[in-house]
């Protein structure tokens, strides 16, 4: 079962509140994605921390409704 732009957004923002998401449909399938995401969060982290919080912030979904997130990580510029 595929999931939705708006479902993967819901599911990053309820652990990264403060965070900007940007969601792309890498082949219109509902199964790969590809996130960009900038959060307070990540500051001081290192990209595989930044991207663990985010595969956890996903609740399980990672491998079953969701094939591929391919993520880019950041925290806001100063």
């Amino acid at each position: 079962m595929a999931m939705t732009a708006a479902e993967i957004e819901k599911l990053i923002l309820k652990s990264f509140p403060d965070a900007k998401v940007t969601i792309d449909d890498l082949r219109g399938d509902g199964d790969h994605y590809a996130a960009q995401i900038v959060s307070e969060q990540f500051r001081g982290l290192t990209r595989v921390q930044q991207h663990k919080m985010v595969y956890s912030a996903m609740d399980g979904k990672m491998g079953n409704e969701l094939h591929a997130l391919a993520l880019n990580t950041s925290a806001p510029k100063n």
